[in-house]
């Protein structure tokens, strides 16, 4: 996969002085562009929720009565396309049509897991209507256990990982309480706001691009400056210990980066897709991670390394050169919540040629250690936009060129799987009064990666979505519980066993003799 990086200190997208446009940036133009129906770009969430004994609620109507009390602009955008697609279209203000947008699924009965699994994946499968704001909302009915659920999707275009989590604290509520009672008036049909023309949009797209040209010129001898530093960074080792530590991760980042083997996740994918959830405490692998000096990143490298290590030797083969894993580092600064994609993908090795967890784990943590040394360097110079004037329609071509078999098993292996670790939020939250339980993400697969792990944590757990394309792997539920193997073998080998309480008989003896 080529890499594709945003700076979270530069303007991506640029509010046009025409009202009510809004410019893509290059980045998320690419997300559009490179989008085909057996590739569709757009990220998701599933969202479980407790009830109380003998709930008699309307979920449905819950769940509406939220996303209309507390709807964001982001929302609320749809495309204007421009003719010819010269340029990438643009952001306009539209009404909402909730009928539309959020709608009630049946689950097969009994109302399964394993069913409300598979819905999910067959609504993640499907394209998002452009001539209408890019996300669904679908509330799940009929899980046996009695608990309600909802799945939603937005197109990446719109925002990444982070500003999902950032749009979910703007639309949930972290407090128990009900939501208030809809105002009188509130249902009514919502008017459009007047539509810009087409020279309006024509012109907002081509000052986007005229302006990303003259910033790329103006920033070129400084980008050529950074790259040249990380490029020789190995002469730093004379100018104290902490330029020889950022020369040692340059020297590790060559010696782990090369092309990954070709396995049975690397084909070209079709549009049916396979989800499936785990979730893990998080305090289990921070202690993990506490023990070998890791971080709980690293931690989760290798348990996704220990899963698919399992699954290529149940299914075919370990390949005998390690997997290399696409993992984005977010670049937003502290505090920044806009919904716009801000961040890079970088390549980690996995090491799933060692055995051994506990050594599979320390050899990540140096490979992923140096790729982020390497990262945190080049932020400063790392593109936010870049000029797409006259490319959205060769974007598209090769989009579909490169979902031919023949083209996808000729070109080399730049990485094996995509995993992904976004922060969420650390406190429970609500819909009208029921808590949150379960948050799984659901991201993208593409051509020639067939497999997708992405990770949030909430609420003190770490809440893991498999998404596979079905002709690369069948069965999603089979890598996850690989990775709850691997959790297992992983946690036995690192953390101690607890010791065992004496039995019930003797605590009761002690008490009474105290």
């Amino acid at each position: 996969m080529k890499t594709m990086a945003v700076s979270g200190r530069q303007m991506g997208r640029v509010r046009s002085k025409d009202a009510g446009i809004e410019t893509l940036s290059g980045v998320d133009g690419a997300f559009l562009n490179l989008e085909t129906e057996a590739t569709p770009m757009h990220v998701g969430s599933l969202h479980l929720f407790e009830t109380p004994p003998g709930y008699r609620g309307d979920f449905y109507k819950s769940v509406r009565h939220m996303m209309q009390s507390r709807m964001v602009p982001v929302l609320q955008r749809r495309l204007a396309a421009l003719p010819l697609q010269l340029a990438n279209p643009v952001w306009v203000q539209d009404r909402v049509d909730y009928d539309f947008h959020i709608r009630r699924v049946k689950l097969p009965r009994p109302g399964s897991w394993a069913q409300l699994e598979a819905t999910v994946a067959g609504l993640h499968a499907q394209l998002l209507d452009r001539s209408r704001p890019l996300w669904m909302l679908y509330v799940l009915e009929g899980l046996a256990s009695g608990e309600q659920a909802y799945y939603f999707k937005v197109h990446h275009a719109m925002l990444d990982g982070q500003a999902g989590v950032a749009l979910a604290g703007a639309m949930f509520s972290t407090s128990p309480d009900p939501l208030p009672p809809a105002k009188r008036g509130a249902r009514k049909k919502a008017v459009a706001p007047e539509q810009p023309g087409t020279l309006a949009l024509a012109a907002a797209a081509f000052r986007h691009d005229a302006a990303q040209y003259v910033k790329l010129v103006r920033e070129l001898p400084g980008v050529v400056r950074t790259l040249t530093g990380i490029v020789k960074g190995s002469a730093a080792k004379a100018r104290g210990a902490a330029h020889a530590a950022e020369a040692a991760s340059i020297a590790e980042l060559k010696r782990s980066a090369s092309f990954g083997p070709r396995t049975l996740f690397n084909i070209a994918i079709t549009p049916p897709r396979g989800f499936a959830t785990a979730t893990v405490p998080r305090s289990e692998l921070k202690a993990i991670a506490a023990a070998l000096d890791a971080t709980v990143n690293d931690v989760v490298m290798t348990l996704c390394s220990g899963a698919l290590r399992r699954y290529l030797k149940r299914n075919s083969t370990v390949p005998r050169k390690p997997l290399i894993a696409s993992m984005p580092i977010s670049l937003r600064e502290q505090g920044n919540t806009e919904m716009r994609t801000q961040a890079t993908l970088s390549l980690v090795n996995l090491a799933t040629h060692i055995a051994d967890p506990i050594k599979r784990l320390k050899a990540i943590r140096d490979s992923s250690g140096a790729t982020k040394a390497v990262a945190r360097q080049a932020k400063s110079v790392i593109p936010t936009d870049i000029p797409l004037l006259g490319v959205p329609w060769l974007l598209g071509a090769l989009a579909k060129l490169y979902g031919r078999s023949s083209v996808v098993d000729t070109l080399p292996i730049l990485a094996n799987v995509l995993i992904s670790n976004v922060p969420g939020p650390p406190v429970p939250l609500y819909v009208d009064g029921l808590r949150m339980s379960g948050y799984w993400p659901l991201s993208i697969v593409e051509h020639g990666v067939g497999v997708n792990i992405t990770l949030l944590s909430y609420a003190g757990n770490l809440c893991f979505g498999f998404v596979v394309a079905k002709n690369a792997v069948p069965e999603a539920s089979e890598l996850a519980e690989d990775f709850m193997a691997a959790h297992a073998e992983l946690k036995n080998a690192v953390l101690p066993a607890p010791t065992s309480a004496p039995p019930r008989a003797r605590r009761k003896r002690v008490a009474k003799l105290a």
